[in-house]
């Protein structure tokens, strides 16, 4: 059991397996040394819970101690989990890696976008990273609104031709082919799954459990930079529409809202524990349990790879998944793979160790691979291969 004077007086709370004591030592330093505010950890090996720790603060003020079923906005790791339903649906039959996004949503064929796939929608290649009409933030919270937006774009590259990061309109996309395929939004559809699991992650958070949830503070390092869509082009066009249109795509502005914590936007507003997505993770890794084995491999192997003009960074991806590379490693095993979302909040698996690990915070700082996590990652790593 974790110290409740863990991290210099935050407090801290949860279970740690005295073999993983590294792990609650670099916990504890987050805090002490990394400007860390509220966090939890979660790591499974094997099926078996080996660390499950929580600690410091759910508010800016320090008045609410984080606890064990405090959920936070883990962002892009939502990507992963969003990506598993479509998977599954795959996995059923309901449709093909290489049918055309528009043999389920005939409208996502305009703007050059016929020859769209399932497989360029998980691999950030099909051509749609930013809505090109100027949208506001009610346009937001309107699912309708946002996908025939998002259908009636005009592709920035021909489909399967550009690796580009789908910053937020992967929710829509991705969460779109989902509920047309499946018949439920992917709040329902994540619910559906996770519940049988364990997994206390949500795809909009009920408004009865929305005490729970921490309030995010983006760190002061980043700045929103001031900006008249119509007088840019090219690129910077590019890159703040993909960020900030709707102003709140990325959070801006709406973060710690009821509207922004019910939305069920799984690229960016997905909230759960460290636990939560620990859990999924660990079932991945349990065969046949999530997604056939032979489809788990190709999901989780390179499929798209180069460099990404929204990041300007080398991104690797399997479906939907993010493998791991020397520049945003997953461990150091070849093979690992899951998600980063901002600020460093993180859920991933390794096959080759047996581990399943969840991280998520409410700090946010402008980095995925933070020196946070990388210091978890690392303590488990030496732990297990001591």
């Amino acid at each position: 059991m974790a110290s409740a004077e863990d991290g210099g007086g935050v407090p801290t709370d949860g279970f740690c397996d005295e073999r993983f004591d590294a792990v609650r030592v670099a916990f504890a330093a987050n805090f002490a040394e990394q400007g860390e505010l509220g966090a939890a950890v979660c790591v499974i090996h094997r099926g078996e819970v080996v660390v499950d720790l929580h600690g410091g603060w759910a508010d800016p003020a320090r008045t609410r101690p984080w606890a064990a079923d405090t959920i936070t906005d883990f962002y892009s790791v939502g990507k992963g989990l969003l990506s598993l339903l479509l998977l599954r649906l795959v996995d059923r039959g309901e449709v093909g890696l290489d049918d055309p996004i528009a043999s389920v949503w005939p409208e996502f064929a305009a703007g050059g976008k016929a020859s769209a796939t399932v497989r360029h929608a998980l691999t950030h290649r099909a051509g749609v990273p930013a809505i090109r009409r100027h949208l506001n933030d009610d346009d937001l919270f309107d699912w309708s609104t946002m996908t025939g937006a998002l259908a009636a774009t005009e592709a920035w590259w021909p489909p399967g031709e550009q690796l580009a990061y789908h910053v937020n309109t992967f929710g829509h996309l991705v969460g779109e082919l989902v509920r047309r395929i499946g018949g439920a939004d992917p709040g329902e559809a994540l619910a559906a799954l996770a519940g049988p699991l364990g997994a206390d992650v949500h795809f909009g958070v009920p408004s009865d459990q929305q005490h729970r949830c921490a309030d995010t503070v983006w760190d002061e390092a980043f700045r929103i930079p001031a900006f008249d869509l119509d007088r840019l082009e090219g690129l910077n066009l590019l890159h703040a529409l993909a960020h900030f249109n709707p102003p709140g795509y990325s959070s801006v502005g709406v973060m710690n809202t009821p509207r922004w914590r019910s939305l069920p936007l799984g690229s960016t507003s997905g909230h759960g524990t460290a636990a939560g997505v620990a859990r999924i993770y660990s079932a991945l890794l349990d065969d046949d349990r999530l997604l056939s084995p032979a489809l788990l491999r190709a999901a989780t192997t390179v499929q798209a790879v180069g460099h990404c003009p929204i990041l300007d960074d080398e991104l690797s991806y399997g479906l939907g998944f993010a493998t791991t590379t020397d520049r945003r490693r997953l461990g150091p095993n070849p093979g690992a793979f899951g998600h980063y979302g901002t600020g460093g909040s993180l859920g991933f698996a390794d096959p080759v160790d047996g581990i399943a690990f969840g991280y998520v915070m409410n700090h946010v700082i402008p980095r995925w691979q933070s020196t946070r996590n990388r210091a978890l990652i690392d303590a488990v790593y030496r732990s297990l291969h001591r």
